[in-house]
């Protein structure tokens, strides 16, 4: 069944848009009508109150065009006032970052913006704002004398704004990231035990500040899979590359990267509750 449009509807939508384009933009009539090319009294027509015509399809997308806005927002078929190629920036961005940047001021600045929302972590390795100063040294000293100081600052302030906000948090691991550091083997060969040792008893004692708005998870790499991903609650997913993140705030692909951060904590062969148990279990590890 076809539905019927009620043009009086459209008419009005369309009136009422292009003036608040026209206000957005900075725009005068005459400079809409020199614009689209025709007569200023065309476009007081087209704004009059009460008339129900409606222009050609040429001279909507030219009002769009010289608006910076889309037609069918114009029409009332969309409530984004963007063209396409806008909403196709702002659903999706690209940003460099990596160890030769700043130390994640970008994902920080993220953290901010979503406060008040769960937010979900795979980190690359351990969280850096659990870790302990010595263990940021080691770990981002060979990239700069600089950056040992920066990561231990972003740490300390980011755990500053958890306290703070009483942020909802929840982060999922892979088991064996964990047993690799006690071990000191893989990416953590070369780390030396006292700095194993402290860094887990500084794990142990942020979670049991921060736990139940910090929630910890651990699951099976051979079981399941993650890249390092941040979930933003319903605004914002982000997957980071190493030297990029790549940014997604369309509904459908957030919605996609929470359900599969869900699945690694259903899939979790060490449940939030059992952390400090787990810890305690890493600490005799490293001996």
């Amino acid at each position: 069944m076809v539905t019927k449009i009620d043009k009086r509807g459209v008419a009005a939508t369309f009136r009422e848009r292009l003036g608040a384009g026209l206000t957005a933009a900075g725009l005068s009539r005459a400079a809409l009508a020199r614009a689209i090319g025709v007569d200023r009294s065309s476009v007081t027509q087209m704004l009059a109150e009460g008339d129900t015509r409606m222009p050609g399809g040429h001279v909507v997308a030219a009002c769009a065009q010289a608006l910076g806005v889309s037609a069918d927002w114009l029409l009332g078929l969309t409530d984004r006032p963007e063209q396409a190629g806008a909403l196709v920036d702002s659903s999706l961005s690209i940003s460099e970052t990596g160890r030769a940047t700043g130390l994640d001021d970008q994902i920080f600045a993220w953290h901010r913006e979503a406060e008040g929302y769960k937010i979900r972590h795979v980190p690359a390795t351990l969280p850096d704002m659990l870790k302990t100063n010595a263990m940021l040294r080691w770990e981002y000293a060979p990239v700069t004398h600089k950056r040992p100081d920066a990561a231990i600052d972003a740490a300390a302030e980011r755990l500053d704004w958890m306290r703070l906000t009483e942020a909802d948090y929840e982060m999922a691991l892979p088991v064996h990231e964990l047993e690799s550091f006690a071990r000191g083997q893989g990416y953590y060969a070369g780390l030396g035990a006292e700095v194993r040792r402290a860094q887990i008893d500084w794990f142990a004692e942020l979670y049991e500040q921060f736990y139940p708005s910090l929630r910890i998870f651990l699951f099976d790499a051979r079981q399941v899979f993650s890249a390092p991903v941040t979930v933003f609650g319903p605004k914002m997913a982000v997957i980071y590359m190493g030297r990029h993140y790549i940014a997604f705030r369309d509904r459908d692909r957030v919605r996609t990267v929470t359900r599969h951060f869900d699945g690694l904590v259903r899939e979790a062969e060490v449940s939030a509750r059992a952390i400090p148990a787990y810890l305690a279990q890493l600490r005799e590890v490293v001996g």
